[in-house]
């Protein structure tokens, strides 16, 4: 509050409180200045305070909403982050077996991945390589062997293990990528270019035969065999690949499995 006084003292307002000064060397009790309340400076001060403190409101309100939107901001920027973190790390939908590559009689073989796929069971649903050593490792089932097994028969091997966990499991095994030296049909001899194929369902002699560049000048075509590996033994199958080419005559055009070789022997003349 600021105080008016006489001719004997001096009032000033330094900011933070008022300075009262005397004008006299010495306090007189006798002639003590009398001070007097100034409605004009005190409505000047109130005033001034109240400003003061609208402004220190605004100015927290300000800062309020400055830190809400950076809030905001950082929040909005951060979900899509989380958005594509859970998208990337989601698991794919174990509800249903994928699609096979290959057919009913393949057999399975080293670096073939393949599902394994549990009804009703997606915790125990994986899909997983054959591993170098032809085993595989799957929930509840450790070290079971793969190669050399069709898919139904690795399904039903797998049945046997999970049936000491699971009431009737239902297993199906499928080969999503078969890459295996067992999902291969090889092509040597006298063709154009002698090579390996990827095995697909269906394939002929013929498909096998264009796809290597077809046959080769001295090739002795009516003398081709098809070498095929049942039961760990192996057994020849003669096919007339020159009728087959030049003839047209479909008869030859056999039907290859997975692991075939086809030998083209060299003419004589």
């Amino acid at each position: 509050m600021i105080w008016q006084c006489n001719d004997m003292c001096n009032v000033a307002n330094t900011g933070t409180g008022v300075l009262l000064t005397l004008a006299l060397p010495a306090w007189n009790t006798q002639t003590r200045p009398v001070l007097r309340p100034s409605r004009k400076y005190g409505r000047s001060i109130m005033s001034k305070i109240v400003n003061w403190s609208s402004q220190k409101r605004a100015l927290h309100l300000g800062m309020a909403l400055i830190w809400g939107l950076f809030g905001l901001t950082a929040m909005a920027e951060e979900a899509p982050i989380r958005q594509d973190a859970a998208a990337t790390h989601a698991p794919s939908d174990l509800s249903q077996p994928q699609e096979s590559k290959v057919g009913t009689d393949y057999v399975i073989g080293p670096g073939d991945t393949i599902q394994v796929f549990v009804w009703r069971n997606p915790e125990l649903t994986t899909t997983i390589p054959v591993r170098p050593d032809g085993k595989i490792s799957t929930p509840l089932v450790e070290d079971m062997v793969a190669v050399g097994k069709t898919p139904s028969q690795l399904a039903r091997d797998i049945e046997q293990v999970l049936s000491e966990y699971v009431r009737s499991p239902q297993v199906n095994v499928i080969v999503t990528q078969p890459v295996s030296t067992f999902s291969q049909v090889r092509v040597i001899g006298q063709v154009g270019q002698p090579q390996a194929l990827p095995y697909r369902e269906g394939m002929t002699v013929l498909d096998a035969i264009l796809a290597a560049g077809g046959l080769g000048p001295y090739a002795a075509g009516n003398r081709a065999k098809v070498v095929r590996t049942e039961g760990g033994k192996q057994r020849e199958i003669k096919v007339r690949v020159d009728d087959l080419v030049n003839k047209g005559e479909m008869r030859h055009n056999v039907e290859l499995q997975p692991g075939d070789v086809l030998v083209i022997p060299q003419s004589f003349f």
